[in-house]
């Protein structure tokens, strides 16, 4: 009987050439999915004046839109695992635009929150999710690196897109600036284009006898060759989306901690603008208080890229990000009563460095804890979660602002639970993951000591 002896060998990440294409792409992505939802908050004085709502109302655009960008994660997911990145994000760039484009005929502020938040934010999140997927794919040894300079684009889009939006608004009013904005985002496209997958290598096959494949040594046939039967092979379904992930400990530890997070990491930014133009900031400075965290987050963002990367670190990677919720927390109360100009500016020093260490972190801790492989399912089930989180800060903070006109409660508000989210990740994974590390090595120790006796 025939026997095929195959020899495969896959490429590995290259930690550059294409890479570093795939990167700038990513570095867009990331610009457009996580600025756009903030930088949109420069037209919510005028969305309220033309629509007749409150701060709560147009909070919900933005909170659409971020929950759209987690909750569509599943469904990414399992769109990436069935198609391939590129397609699912060609898809996503043409949704993203369509929808603002459509949200600039809108004459309610229900049709803006069809239009800007469900459609748009669902574009944004086909674009998201593979362009993470495909950075892990191309980048291992360089990939704390890569992930900073990729979120980097969060930072860079927001310094720009704020002023842009103001000066959009001023020139041609928030309908004019929508169709625009719908049009840069069809950028998303282009990026997509580069999302060029890794191919597997082949070496020439060969037909062998079962004689020569009983003379192969077995380290040869373990090692390097694939001996096949051909009437035997039976092709392998690979799963949409991997609910076992769950069962890592360490992920279900990440999901409770980033869901009191998502509850306050955005309301500052959302909220920002409208703050500082209600304490009689001029608009065009109040549009740039965003671009001050924008600018700060910049060198923030790589540098702790660079910092994660550290070999001393690396393996204490989820303290790291503990500590950097906590300094983002503290920001936020520390600046709770900051009512003038100079004030709001050193907030948003802070604040913008702080961010960026939150941003730089959040999925190179997902990555070490369930490795690339799993990456994709924990990825979109992390933003399935999130998504509920995100869906109630940002309404609830502009809620408060409404009831109670006091935009002090929503800076200890979200302070809070950033600093509740820091102090809980520490404890659980110090407690939990480290003991049952210590616990496995004891056992390894006394099985190891069995057999030598």
């Amino acid at each position: 009987m025939g026997i095929t002896v195959e020899v495969r060998e896959t490429e590995g990440a290259p930690d550059g050439g294409w890479g570093w294409i795939v990167l700038l792409g990513g570095f867009v992505i990331t610009g457009f999915s996580y600025a756009f939802p903030k930088a949109i908050s420069v037209y919510f004085k005028e969305l309220m004046h033309d629509f007749g709502c409150g701060y709560r109302d147009t909070a919900w655009i933005s909170s659409i839109i971020l929950a759209m960008l987690y909750g569509s994660g599943p469904v990414s997911s399992i769109m990436v695992n069935k198609f391939g990145c590129r397609p699912v994000m060609f898809v996503g760039g043409l949704l993203a635009s369509g929808g603002m484009i459509s949200a600039s005929f809108t004459t309610n502020i229900i049709q803006l929150y069809l239009t800007a938040g469900v459609i748009t934010g669902l574009g944004l999140a086909l674009n998201f999710q593979p362009s993470l997927i495909m950075l892990g794919t191309y980048f291992d040894k360089r990939r704390p690196l890569a992930n900073g300079l990729a979120a980097a684009g969060s930072p860079v889009f927001l310094s720009v897109l704020s002023p842009l939006g103001q000066e959009l608004l001023n020139r041609y009013g928030w309908r004019g600036g929508f169709l625009i904005t719908g049009g840069l985002l069809l950028n998303c496209c282009t990026c997509a284009a580069v999302m060029r997958p890794l191919q597997r290598k082949k070496r020439t096959a060969i037909a062998c006898s079962q004689e020569l494949k009983e003379m192969l040594p077995p380290e040869a046939g373990q090692e390097n060759i694939i001996c096949e039967n051909n009437n035997d092979k039976k092709p392998t379904k690979k799963k949409l989306l991997d609910f076992s992930v769950l069962c890592n400990r360490g992920l279900i530890i990440y999901i409770i901690a980033k869901f009191i997070v998502v509850l306050g990491l955005f309301v500052p930014t959302i909220l920002l603008v409208n703050y500082a133009k209600d304490q009689g900031v001029p608009d065009q400075e109040a549009a740039f208080l965003l671009s001050i965290i924008g600018f700060i987050d910049i060198f923030a963002r790589p540098t702790c890229g660079l910092v994660a990367g550290l070999k001393w670190i690396r393996p204490k990677m989820a303290y790291f990000f503990s500590l950097a919720l906590l300094f983002n927390g503290l920001t936020d109360v520390c600046s709770a009563k900051s009512t003038d100009y100079k004030g709001l500016v050193i907030f948003c020093v802070f604040f913008g460095l702080s961010y960026g260490m939150v941003g730089a972190l959040q999925f190179e801790v997902l990555m070490s804890i369930v490795g690339t492989s799993s990456f994709s399912s924990a990825l979109g089930l992390v933003l399935l979660i999130e998504a509920v989180a995100v869906l109630i800060g940002p309404p609830s903070a502009g809620y408060l602002v409404d009831k109670y006109k006091n935009y002090e409660l929503i800076f200890y508000m979200a302070g809070g639970e950033l600093i509740i989210a820091g102090i809980f990740l520490a404890f659980a994974s110090f407690f939990c993951l480290n003991q049952k590390k210590h616990k496995d090595s004891q056992q390894k120790n006394h099985g190891d000591c069995g057999n030598q006796s």
